[in-house]
């Protein structure tokens, strides 16, 4: 299982826990409080839409598709 760890501020945290409020099965906060975001989950997602929610939150070009997880911490 590949992960790529993001570091990203409170602010963020709460937006991007907004942008998939009803979304359970792309996002999920762990019990430590990171953000757990399925890679297949989120381009299935991203099929369904014409935004890219996360990266209007953290930024252009901070993701690695190659990853199987992202996750968020504040």
């Amino acid at each position: 299982m590949s992960v790529q760890e993001i570091s990203i501020s409170n602010n963020q945290k709460k937006a991007l826990l907004k942008a998939f409020k009803k979304k359970k099965d792309v996002i999920f906060e762990d019990e430590n409080g990171d953000l757990v975001v399925s890679v297949d989950a989120y381009e299935d997602f991203l099929d369904e839409i014409s935004k890219e929610p996360i990266e209007e939150i953290v930024g252009e070009g901070v993701l690695n598709y190659d990853a199987e997880y992202f996750v968020f911490s504040a």
